[in-house]
């Protein structure tokens, strides 16, 4: 920014020296002045129109790495601070919605950060400097176009206030409309397969209608401006010509003179214009800073704890008297209690919505529990950072997410510290030496978004390598073989007892199978505890509902 002012005040002082030249030479010219001086005179304008010139390349090039620089550290900054806000915050809001503030806004931004503080003060001077040029060669002319400048200023900042709520509104339009075309491309499957295409097409259509129309009011608030300024100064340019043309005829200016009046006006036009520029591009960026200020205002509902260690190995699973819902007034969870011992795998069983998963969230510290505590190790976990509890657990899911990237990165989630001889270990204590072996790039080879290439079972085993590359205490699979044939189900069944090996497990499980490595069980219903205990005592216990599921579940295979 320093650089960039230096540059601005060079070409400040090339923009009001170029005029004088040419005017003392004109001036030389009509009245027969000597050829050589002539000569001079006119090398000396050459030389100030290239140095011109190379201030103007020097202050783009200098500009955009400022404007650059500022924008994508900002970027980093809401990419870090959206990883730090809670699940509550991403559930209500789109991944586009998020994407157009994190690029769309800060873009808007980057003129902003690179020139208005330097192309304001700077054209601000010039403004003032010509002004003065002006007052020094005739009062009258300099009086009037000082009227006509400060009329000019006074209206572009009051177009200004009135266009920054248009422009906030259509930075929303076009949030809301990258957050529903995210949603919609998200779920292209399903709206192909369902015939929902017409109704995408028109909600689009909608959306980019109402998009034009605020778009097409805010860019109205920018057209004013530019005739509102065009127009003063077309007015000021006549005031000043008939005043020249007045003096000339007295006799009392020079041809040179009343030239250097005429370059003063356009010299006066052209930093008022940058400062129009620049006022409109604070319409768009206002709308924008405040909507960066708020995302960035959003306190994460999360509180990190004060750095309290969690004892080492397998980690002891508490859950005291805790109840939580995503809505206070709709409990998901009421007054679980449950004791899991180092070690031990608990199998957790119940319908749809019982809060299987809810659960192992709150262990993860995804969320916080409105009543009671939760602890691991013996620890509550408000007391440990979220960064050390997380890096102690281990979460196989159903949707497994794969990076575009390579086998490495998508296995280490890009950590160049894990070496390829541990990953080799580990694929071929699964069983997927001879996937990667057909692979054309072996590690380096490149994987797909969503896996595509790859199917449920060998997704969801490199899930569990990627697990066991990073040797959690606690592992929690959250219905990791629903979706899978019964072949792939034993290949994933087996990475599975490798995985909970010397580790506390937590499985949540439709098909009872899964739950062949569990010790104890947990059955929710409604958000509460139906039955816990150990697995084997409670399923020759013929009154259990863990023992009524297995019946239901070994007839419907038998039909």
């Amino acid at each position: 920014m320093g650089l960039l002012g230096v540059i601005m005040c060079g070409t400040i002082c090339v923009q009001v020296v170029t005029p004088l030249v040419a005017s003392h030479f004109i001036d030389q010219a009509t009245s027969g002045g000597d050829l050589h001086a002539l000569f001079v005179l006119a090398l000396l304008t050459i030389g100030l129109a290239l140095a011109g010139q190379g201030l103007a390349v020097a202050e783009t090039y200098v500009a955009e790495n400022v404007g650059w620089a500022a924008t994508n550290a900002l970027r980093a900054d809401l990419v870090a601070h959206l990883l730090r806000l809670d699940a509550t915050f991403h559930t209500a809001h789109t991944s586009g919605e998020l994407i157009e503030r994190v690029d769309g806004d800060v873009s808007t931004l980057a003129r902003f950060f690179s020139r208005f503080v330097i192309y304001v003060l700077g054209n601000g001077v010039l403004l003032v400097g010509v002004l003065g040029l002006l007052y020094h060669v005739d009062w009258r002319v300099g009086l009037g176009m000082s009227v006509f400048a400060v009329l000019t200023l006074i209206a572009i900042l009051r177009i200004r206030a009135a266009a920054t709520p248009s422009w906030a509104a259509e930075r929303q339009a076009s949030a809301d409309f990258y957050g529903f075309l995210g949603e919609y491309l998200a779920g292209l499957q399903d709206i192909r397969s369902s015939g929902a295409g017409a109704f995408v097409l028109r909600r689009c259509a909608e959306m980019m209608r109402l998009w034009l129309a605020v778009r097409r009011k805010a860019q109205m608030w920018g057209y004013s401006m530019n005739a509102t300024s065009l127009g003063l100064f077309a007015l000021g340019t006549a005031v000043a010509f008939a005043l020249s043309a007045m003096q000339f005829k007295l006799g009392t200016l020079t041809i040179g003179t009343v030239y250097l009046i005429f370059q003063c006006t356009e010299m006066l036009r052209q930093p008022t214009e940058q400062i129009r520029n620049e006022v409109q591009d604070l319409q768009q960026a206002d709308a924008s800073i405040a909507r960066v200020e708020a995302l960035l205002n959003t306190v994460p509902r999360m509180v990190d704890g004060p750095g309290v260690a969690l004892p080492s190995g397998p980690l002891a699973v508490e859950l005291d008297g805790v109840s939580f819902g995503y809505a206070e007034d709709a409990p998901v969870l009421s007054d679980i209690n449950v004791s899991l011992a180092p070690g031990r795998v608990l199998g957790v069983v119940g319908r749809t919505g019982s809060g299987k998963t809810t659960l192992t969230r709150l262990l993860l510290r995804f969320y916080d529990p409105l009543a009671g505590v939760v602890r691991l190790g013996g620890v509550d976990l408000r007391e440990v950072r979220i960064a050390a509890v997380r890096a102690r657990i281990g979460l196989v899911s159903q949707e497994v997410h794969l990076f575009h990237a390579s086998v490495r990165d998508n296995l280490t989630l890009f950590d160049d510290d894990v070496p390829d001889e541990q990953i080799h270990t580990v694929l071929d204590t699964l069983g997927l030496t001879s996937w990667l072996q057909e692979l054309p790039q072996g590690l380096d080879s490149t994987l797909l978004p969503d896996g595509a290439g790859l199917s449920a079972g060998q997704a969801q085993i490199l899930a569990c390598a990627r697990i066991l590359l990073r040797d959690p205490d606690l592992v929690i699979l959250d219905e990791p073989s629903s979706r899978l044939d019964p072949m792939m189900d034993q290949l994933v069944q087996t990475a599975l007892r490798r995985l909970l090996e010397g580790r506390t497990g937590i499985i949540i499980a439709h098909r009872l199978a899964t739950l062949a490595y569990a010790d104890d069980i947990l059955v929710l219903e409604n958000g509460q505890v139906r039955e816990y205990g150990s697995r084997l005592a409670l399923a020759t216990d013929p009154t259990s509902r863990f023992a009524g599921l297995l019946r239901v579940e070994t007839s419907e295979v038998a039909l």
